[in-house]
């Protein structure tokens, strides 16, 4: 997997130098938050946190519902850690606190101040889970560093991720010696931490070129970026199809699980380099036909196209999750699916039904009829029908009303069911 940086500074996204020297900084965060978000997860960096200069979390709220977002920066407490994850965050990033005796702070190397914080760690782990988990091993010429980097611990690298390694599902490495100076990766202290432990691995510090990210991946890494995507010099999509494993198959061909953004398989197939590539230049899903051993792409003769909203890797990156919305059937029988005649109705598809009412409304259209006064009368009429309601069947039958007029009150304030189930989701999380 290929992960950009959102670096964040003083409310704006930037780029640093050895994290000191200011080299870009950009101001449209959730801009670069969807579009990262198309190649895989995206690293939030809270640096003024991390630096006991302040926050930045109220910018940060809105990117954890834009795109799929690992956070990290400054983050303390187990308690943060779990809102942070109740508000979004798919996973935490946990550095100088994994390797610091708060009893101790200030001693010293020499007064044992420096070593992996296993109750902290064990901590935080039972309280997000072991996957959501991220310890950030940041080390200079093989040396743990903390406090924004500035700090040297006298921790080894690799048996400092040994200590850690039971609490995390993963590690982020970076080599940062070469942070931000496009210089190249190191791949020694990366080799050595692969034969060292068993869980992810992230690489970051120094990348600046395509056979670097396809190096890392070999070594069974994923790559973060930063410098080398805001400067240009490495593509996300490049990136990304240079990480996966195109070698397990004779024919270097990959599948490809096509799935709505509501969660339903649509259609199956296979892609190539040359395939990937023009579905992340059209914006639309293309394959490689196995029998006409030819690129296509889907509906580019029916209209019914699929677009791309993001793309995934499984964890042996060698199968692809494309999130597509379909312009219309997609089956070539002319079902919406080829797994399906017709689509599953979710609450989804009634809020998309609602609003193509309202937008085009049809002569005799009820629904086009409900203003605002109107329906929030009928959910209190049918809030009340609902708790009247004795049997099964008039359980159903009351509860489809009140689900319908719900849904035409949020969607006439422009709410999303996305933003209910996020809501959901994050109380969940508590």
């Amino acid at each position: 997997m290929v992960i950009a940086s959102i670096d964040i500074q003083n409310g704006k996204v930037v780029q640093l130098k050895q994290g000191e020297e200011l080299v870009l900084q950009r101001e449209n965060s959730l801009e670069l938050a969807a579009e990262f978000d198309r190649y895989g997860e995206v690293a939030v960096i809270d640096l003024d946190a991390a630096m006991g200069k302040g926050s930045n979390i109220e910018m940060i709220k809105p990117l954890l519902r834009k795109a799929e977002c690992r956070v990290g920066g400054g983050i303390k407490t187990p308690q943060q850690a779990k809102e942070l994850v109740s508000i979004g965050a798919r996973k935490i990033i946990i550095g100088s606190g994994a390797f610091r005796n708060p009893a101790k702070k200030g001693a010293g190397i020499a007064g044992g101040e420096f070593a992996a914080n296993i109750p902290f760690l064990r901590e935080i782990s039972e309280k997000i889970g072991r996957e959501r988990l991220i310890v950030a091993v940041d080390a200079r010429n093989g040396e743990i560093v903390v406090d924004g980097w500035k700090t040297p611990t006298g921790l080894d690298l690799v048996e400092a991720a040994k200590l850690v390694e039971p609490f995390a599902g993963e590690l982020l490495f970076t080599c940062v010696e070469r942070e931000g100076t496009m210089t190249g990766i190191n791949l020694d202290p990366v080799r050595r931490l692969r034969e060292s432990v068993s869980c992810q691995i992230t690489v970051a510090g120094g990348v600046s070129a395509l056979d670097e990210v396809e190096k890392i991946a070999a070594l069974g890494c994923d790559v973060q970026l930063g410098m080398a995507l805001y400067t240009g010099k490495i593509n996300l999509a490049d990136a990304f199809t240079v990480s996966l494993n195109w070698k397990k198959d004779q024919n270097s061909l990959l599948p490809v699980i096509v799935q709505s953004p509501d969660g339903q398989i649509m259609m199956t197939g296979f892609t190539d380099k040359e395939a990937l590539t023009e579905t992340f230049k059209r914006g639309n899903v293309c394959f490689r036909s196995r029998t006409r051993n030819k690129l296509w792409m889907k509906g580019e003769n029916s209209g019914n196209v699929l677009k791309l909203l993001k793309m995934r890797t499984d964890c042996d990156r060698d199968a692809l999750l494309a999130i597509a919305e379909p312009a219309g059937p997609v089956c070539h029988t002319g079902a919406w699916s080829c797994f399906a005649n017709n689509k599953d109705y979710t609450f989804q598809f009634l809020q998309d039904i609602i609003g193509e009412r309202f937008r085009n409304p049809a002569p005799g259209s009820y629904t086009a009829t409900l203003d605002d006064d109107l329906v929030r009368e009928k959910v209190m009429e049918e809030a009340k029908e609902l708790c009247d309601a004795k049997t099964h069947d008039e359980i159903i039958w009351e509860a489809a009303d009140l689900f319908y007029f719900s849904t035409v009150l949020m969607t006439r304030a422009g709410v999303t069911i996305q933003e209910i189930f996020d809501e959901l989701d994050r109380r969940h999380k508590k």
